[in-house]
C-alpha cells in the first residue's frame, strides 16, 4: 500500500498534542515505579537464590531514585508530581504475584519471578524510551537526559536478571 503522506504538513496542535502525551504518560509511569516500590519487597522475600536477592534489591534502591527522579521531570516540565493509575503495570505486578501463589518456594519460583521481573523491565524499557524520543522532540533537553539515564538503568537492570537468570534456569531444569 502507497503511503500517502508526502507533502502533508502537521497541525500545529501536534506539538501540543505530544506534549499532553508526554505529561500523561509521565503520570503513568510515576504510578508504575511507585507501585513498584510496594511490590519489590514481596518478590525479595519470596525469592531463594541469593544473587537474585541481590539483583533485586539492588534495582529497590534504584527504583527508588528512578520515582524521585520522575519528581524532577514532573518539575522540569513545570507540573505537580501526580501519578495516573497505569493498568499494564498493575495487570504485571497482579501476574507476578500469582506466579509466586502458584509455585513452590525454590528455584523455579524464582525463575518465574525472574520472567515476571523482566515482563515489568520491558514495559518500563517501551515507557522511558517512548518519553525519552518525546521529550527530544519537545525541545525538553534536561527532562529528555533525566529519562534516558533511567531508560538505562532499566536496561541494565533487564541484562543483570537475564544473567542471574541463566544458573537459575539450568539449576530448575534438574
Amino acid at each position: 500500500m502507497k503511503s500517502n503522506t508526502k507533502g502533508v504538513k502537521a497541525s500545529p496542535d501536534a506539538a501540543q498534542g505530544l506534549r499532553e502525551l508526554l505529561e500523561e504518560q509521565l503520570q503513568d509511569i510515576y504510578w508504575a515505579e511507585k507501585a513498584i516500590l510496594k511490590a519489590m519487597p514481596q518478590l525479595i522475600n519470596n525469592v531463594s537464590t541469593p544473587e537474585l536477592v541481590e539483583a533485586l534489591s539492588e534495582h529497590l534502591e534504584i527504583t527508588e531514585q528512578q520515582a524521585k527522579r520522575c519528581e524532577e521531570v514532573f518539575k522540569i516540565l513545570g507540573m505537580k508530581a501526580e501519578a495516573k493509575k497505569c493498568l499494564a503495570m498493575e495487570g504485571l505486578i497482579k501476574e507476578s504475584q500469582e506466579v509466586m501463589k502458584s509455585t513452590e518456594e525454590g528455584v523455579v519460583r524464582d525463575a518465574g519471578i525472574i520472567a515476571a521481573a523482566q515482563k515489568i523491565e520491558h514495559y518500563e524499557i517501551a515507557s522511558y524510551g517512548t518519553l525519552h524520543s518525546f521529550a527530544i522532540l519537545l525541545g525538553e533537553d534536561e527532562a529528555a537526559s533525566l529519562l534516558e539515564q533511567t531508560l538505562n538503568e532499566e536496561k541494565e537492570a533487564d541484562a543483570n536478571l537475564t544473567a542471574v537468570s541463566e544458573s537459575i534456569n539450568i539449576e530448575a531444569v534438574d
